[in-house]
């Protein structure tokens, strides 16, 4: 026998939307468990930034980290043989080793031979020896051949292939102005133009010289969850170094956080070749593994509590009428069922987010000085980018409420619903981001095309492919935009949503 779905004889009295989204209204604020939850939620997310959290030693030993020509965080630290330059002038030099070592994993201090990606060494011409000033430099590295890096953030490729006697790499810097020019060359004799750099506001005198340095070197386990590695360094070999003015003597030392590493740094000079060993880098700052601090998205570390209490309520929003059968009173009152489902949708959007956008903004204010307090070095983030990052988490808290509603539509059992909303949304966070157990790449995709990739709303680091780090979201790396992972839970929300008032037409109230 077939049970026709069932539909109100009452003819639909003059009820707008508005007198839907109040009647919803209505029906929220006077369940106090509802009111009570969102209240919970709220007050969750506040309590996890204001515990004492991430510790850092920067409240003892103090903590800075250089700023480049853009005011970005950098990492400034190599060894660096030099000798000033006053006006214009090329340097010329000819690399035929570059070598490392590198720390052997749960033996101390132990070195073994190796060399990582980014390992450098080659020639410079520098603003100052103060960390973070301009800078243009030609260099081999480890892994990705010849490169002309400037300023930090900037990195051009250049001949490929690694150095060796055999095979050596000749480099050379030009300076007109504020203009560097780098070149390269497989036999000293043909060269090629790599790239330019405009150096602004370059001294008369600047720092021009050779330099060797090697960055941390890192070594993943259980997925992305454990880091295991230390410093490294690196070794370059350089001869037939010309200048095209009056050579003065050479000064050698560890320019910044260089000579970090294990082991000696410094130079040797022996018929017209030096010997430079080094350790740090000279590239853009970055947290993980690999760097130091952690970012705003740290004060945020409560939103994952606050979302499972509001997927609750979203999903009791609409089976607890279900439960309690007041949903024939309410269709009978409002036929049109898609707009009660938009309605309610609205209603408890607006709630959510309203909840999160307080809870997200204390948090991110005070969370910052408790982190600051505790001694870890926060990387600053805009005002702007603060303002994306709270608006953005009280959206995810405000969408995710509005699946749970959806589903629970679906469903119409709680439990289901909250079952599901875990299965879609919290596992795919926890497993890549709270506790991140799977692979780089699986986890990737699910921060891709679940609806936890909204999460990437709270980023503001930028991923350097001239940078080695785990670029993974438990360290804030995200592989989509903010608003590009955000659309993507829009996305789930108006399919379920779609489904949901499918299903709410077809079938029995």
């Amino acid at each position: 026998m077939t049970v026709a779905p069932y539909r109100s004889r009452l003819r639909e009295g003059p009820y707008g939307f508005a007198d839907l989204l109040h009647a919803e209204w209505t029906k929220f604020r006077t369940v106090r468990g509802w009111v009570i939850a969102v209240a919970v939620a709220a007050l969750a997310i506040v309590a996890f930034a204001l515990a004492p959290g991430q510790q850092g030693s920067c409240n003892t030993a103090g903590c800075t980290v250089p700023k480049g020509p853009g005011g970005e965080e950098v990492s400034d630290g190599f060894y660096f043989v030099h000798q000033p330059l006053a006006g214009n002038g090329s340097i010329t030099a000819r690399i035929t080793s570059l070598t490392g070592q590198i720390p052997v994993p749960a033996q101390g201090t132990a070195m073994r031979a190796g060399l990582v990606p980014w390992a450098k060494a080659g020639i410079i011409i520098k603003a100052s020896t103060t960390p973070g000033s301009a800078y243009a430099a030609m260099m081999v590295t480890g892994s990705h051949g010849v490169r002309m890096q400037y300023d930090f953030t900037q990195d051009l490729p250049g001949l490929v292939g690694a150095v060796s006697a055999t095979s050596p790499r000749w480099l050379r810097l030009t300076r007109s102005g504020d203009t560097i020019t780098g070149y390269d060359s497989a036999d000293g004799t043909h060269w090629a133009k790599v790239g330019t750099a405009t150096l602004a506001g370059l001294p008369q005198a600047a720092q021009v010289g050779l330099f060797t340095t090697s960055p941390q070197y890192l070594q993943t386990s259980l997925g992305e969850a454990s880091v295991s590695g230390g410093p490294s360094v690196a070794t370059g070999v350089f001869d037939r170094v010309s200048l095209t003015w009056p050579s003065r003597a050479w000064a050698g030392g560890n320019l910044g956080g260089g000579g970090g590493g294990p082991g000696n740094t410094g130079f040797s000079q022996a018929a017209g070749t030096f010997t430079i060993t080094g350790s740090g880098d000279i590239a853009p700052a970055v947290s993980g593994g690999g760097g130091v601090g952690v970012t705003v998205a740290q004060t945020l570390v409560g939103t994952f509590a606050g979302l499972i209490v509001l997927a609750v309520v979203g999903a009791m929003f609409m089976t607890a009428e279900y439960r309690r059968r007041l949903i024939r009173v309410t269709l009978t009152a409002a036929p049109r069922r898609g707009p009660v489902l938009a309605a309610k949708a609205v209603v408890v959007g607006a709630v959510t987010f309203a909840a999160g956008l307080v809870s997200a903004a204390i948090a991110v204010v005070l969370g910052q000085r408790i982190l600051r307090g505790n001694g870890a070095y926060v990387y600053p983030a805009s005002a702007l980018t603060q303002v994306r990052v709270i608006a953005g988490t009280a959206a995810v808290l405000a969408v995710t409420t509005v699946i749970a509603l959806a589903i629970g539509t679906i469903l119409r059992r709680g439990a289901g619903a909250v079952a599901v909303v875990v299965v879609v949304i919290v596992l795919p966070y926890l497993f890549t981001v709270a506790a991140p157990i799977l692979p780089a790449s699986p986890a990737g995709w699910l921060l891709r095309v679940t609806p936890a990739a909204a999460f990437a709303v709270q980023q503001t680091l930028i991923q350097y492919p001239q940078v080695t780090n785990t670029y993974t979201a438990a360290y804030g790396y995200y592989p989509l935009p903010p608003w590009a992972g955000l659309a993507v839970l829009c996305t789930w929300a108006a399919l379920a949503l779609g489904l949901g008032v499918f299903l709410l037409r077809r079938r029995d109230a």
